[in-house]
């Protein structure tokens, strides 16, 4: 199960963001039923939705992966300070 494509992958997380109240674009139909078939999602009226197998599976992924990640802030310089 650990080998998701890149799609599967990216359908899971899409999903994981439409659960937490985030509006996703589609997901494909083919990724989407592929994590269905893994236990990852499941359909519902509204399409697919992460099960929980599906979310303990990105939380088990690097806690953010470089496309999640935040842009960190630039290096800022330390200097001392005279205390005379």
């Amino acid at each position: 199960m650990d080998d998701l494509t890149a799609g599967q992958l990216h359908a899971l997380k899409s999903l994981a963001r439409k659960k937490s109240g985030e509006d996703i674009s589609f997901v494909k139909i083919g990724d989407a039923q592929a994590l269905t078939e893994l236990g990852l999602a499941e359909r519902s009226r509204e399409g697919w939705d992460i099960t929980t197998a599906g979310a303990a599976f990105l939380a088990r992924l690097s806690p953010l992966s470089s496309d999640d990640a935040e842009p960190m802030a630039p290096p800022t310089r330390l200097h001392a300070i005279d205390p005379d």
